[in-house]
This record gives structure tokens, C-alpha cells and sequence, in this order.
């Protein structure tokens, strides 16, 4: 069956969304279609304001209101002398489910893929050589997947920040090897950050 040309556009915007297939994609646009008329202009008044309201945070990258610090940075209890730099928003607030970890935060906005077409050049890492020359900063953390791209970037890292006179660390415990840190619970988390090793 073919829908009208507005609805098949919903679909495959929403098959962009990580996880979400044709069928998904499908079904959530047609549940659209029994919102009413004000709560459907009210979900296109908020998409089209994303863009005018939602940036980076100038001071780790992570997403805040636009022009403004994160709320993160904005806290004077964090721990200046800790930097746990993570791959994107998903695994930062992984990291924070799991309570133990009360540093800071660099968000890299990726990580190296060759074979993507990343190199690290979009990359921030500018602001994370930046942050880790810091007087305060005593302990980079890199809390990157174990996937191969991400063991890839922490090497990567670790080799451009070995001269600073900062420790160099990494999550140990809990987090299996291959897997995304954007899915560990948050007592794996505690656990790995607690256990973490020298790179």
C-alpha cells in the first residue's frame, strides 16, 4: 500500500533513529496520525526548534542549551582534577547512571574510523588537548567502547597526550570486551571506573 507522500517522508526520517527499521518507522508515524491536530504542531514546533535552542557546550562538547554551558561544567562540586573522555552524549550519560564518577567531561563527538571516513579531524580533539594541558587536571580517563575503533582512538589519544604530565587511564572491570559503553548498567559502570588501569 502506498501512503501519501508527507507520510512515507515521516517514515524515513524515522528510520534514521538508531534501531528503529521500516515496520517501527512505520508504525510510529501511522500513531501519529491519531494525535490530534495541536499536539502534532506542537511535536513539529519542537523538532524545527532544536536547531535554534540545542548546541554543544563550549567547555566539553556536551549537548546543552545553545551558547551555554552544560549543566555538568556549571557544577562547582565536580572534581576539576579528573577528565573522563567519552565518544558521544549516549556514553556520558552512561557514566553518570552509574554515581561514581564526579570529574569532568570531554565529549570527543566520534571516534577514528577508517573505514566510515573518520580520521579525527571532526573530532574534538583540539579541546581535549587543551583540557588535559590544564594545571588541575591530574588523570585523563578514556572511557571509549572496547570496540576496535574505539581501543583505535584510546591508542590514538593516549600516544597524543603522553607528554603532559597527566595519568592516563582507562575503565577496566565489568565492561566486556566488544562491547558498546553506551549499554553498560550502572553498577558496571561504578565498577569499571573504580577498577580502572594505567594505558
Amino acid at each position: 500500500m502506498r501512503y501519501p507522500e508527507t507520510l512515507d517522508e515521516l517514515i524515513e526520517y524515522f528510520k534514521l533513529l538508531p534501531g528503529i527499521g521500516r515496520r517501527g518507522a512505520e508504525r510510529m508515524a501511522l500513531a501519529m496520525l491519531e494525535w490530534d491536530e495541536n499536539r502534532l504542531r506542537n511535536f513539529g514546533s519542537v523538532i524545527s526548534a532544536l536547531p535554534d535552542t540545542v548546541g554543544n557546550c563550549p567547555e566539553c562538547g556536551a549537548i546543552a542549551p545553545k551558547g551555554e554551558c552544560c549543566e555538568i561544567c556549571s557544577d562547582l562540586r565536580r572534581d576539576d582534577s579528573l577528565l573522563c573522555v567519552v565518544e558521544n552524549m549516549t556514553q556520558l550519560a552512561a557514566v553518570e547512571k552509574g554515581n561514581y564518577f564526579r570529574g569532568r567531561y570531554l565529549v570527543l563527538g566520534g571516534r577514528i574510523s577508517p573505514l566510515d571516513g573518520e580520521d579525527g579531524s571532526s573530532l574534538n580533539i583540539p579541546l581535549l588537548q587543551k583540557k588535559a594541558a590544564a594545571p588541575e587536571v591530574r588523570e585523563v580517563i578514556l572511557a571509549l567502547s572496547s570496540d576496535v575503533e574505539g581501543r583505535a582512538t584510546a591508542a590514538f589519544l593516549a600516544e597524543l597526550l603522553q607528554d603532559l604530565p597527566v595519568k592516563i587511564t582507562r575503565p577496566a572491570l565489568g565492561l566486556p570486551a566488544g562491547a558498546n559503553l553506551s549499554y553498560a548498567d550502572g553498577a558496571t559502570i561504578a565498577a569499571a571506573f573504580s577498577g580502572r588501569t594505567d594505558i
